[in-house]
């Protein structure tokens, strides 16, 4: 499953873990994508969804 939501395109972001001595390693994030079944253009289909636009209601999701 791609981790990348299809609502607002939000994905894997990189960036740096840093020690408490000042070490940098490479490490990535990961958004929380939720496989859900949705209205789209008037028709049911599942569609990867991160949990924030599930929050905030973007898509109607269908039971």
């Amino acid at each position: 499953m791609a981790k990348v939501c299809d609502v607002c395109g939000k994905g894997k972001i990189f960036g740096n873990s840093v020690s408490f001595s000042n070490k940098k390693n490479r490490r990535s994030w990961a958004p929380n994508i939720r496989r859900v079944k949705a209205i789209v253009n008037g028709t049911r289909k599942r569609i990867n969804v991160c949990t924030r636009c599930l929050r905030s209601g973007r898509i109607e999701r269908a039971l």
